[in-house]
């Protein structure tokens, strides 16, 4: 697998460049609290690694004390904003590890803008892959970076919603759908 430095999360998906892994093997952590429970985020100093939303009240990160950057906190202060209504997009540098295919579709999901959606076989026929809905389901799943790379926006085409891997799954996924005024079933 690669590493991928992407941009800031909300432009619109390019070329993305591989990026060498940062020198420093200390992570930057930072818990807060939202609307859907403790959110922590976690980055390697240059970009935002990893975002996990508390599930059942427990976070995997519970025991282990914050150790913020600036990097870290810009991100909550930016989601603080997303969840007062105040800003529609997090804008920070992330680096997303995953397969050639994964990627694709995380850059897919980075173009949604707020308050729309796409469908799983939109996001599909997008990188070239029509018919494999359950493989983009997976890589939709796999987001480390949820919220910021707005996995919440992708529903089937008939727009029920189909699963949630982040927080405490649908629930938490309806929340930010209405959050955001996007209809659903």
């Amino acid at each position: 697998m690669t590493q991928l430095d992407t941009a800031p999360a909300r432009l619109s998906p390019a070329e993305p460049s591989v990026a060498e892994p940062p020198a420093a093997s200390a992570v930057a952590r930072l818990t807060t609290a939202s609307p859907l429970g403790r959110i922590v985020v976690e980055g390697d100093g240059s970009a935002i690694t990893r975002l996990e939303i508390e599930r059942a009240g427990a976070l995997s990160t519970d025991g282990l004390p914050d150790a913020p950057d600036d990097l870290t906190r810009r991100a909550v202060d930016q989601l603080g904003e997303y969840f007062s209504g105040s800003r529609h997009d997090i804008d920070v540098p992330v680096r997303l590890t995953g397969t050639p295919f994964q990627r694709a579709i995380w850059e897919g999901l980075r173009a949604i803008p707020f308050g729309a959606t796409r469908s799983y076989g939109e996001l599909g026929r997008d990188t070239g892959r029509a018919t494999a809905g359950r493989a983009v389901g997976g890589a939709v799943g796999a987001n480390p970076v949820p919220l910021i790379v707005p996995c919440h926006r992708v529903l089937a085409s008939d727009q029920r919603i189909t699963g949630y891997s982040a927080g405490d799954g649908v629930p938490t996924k309806v929340w930010l759908l209405d959050h955001e005024g996007i209809a659903h079933r």
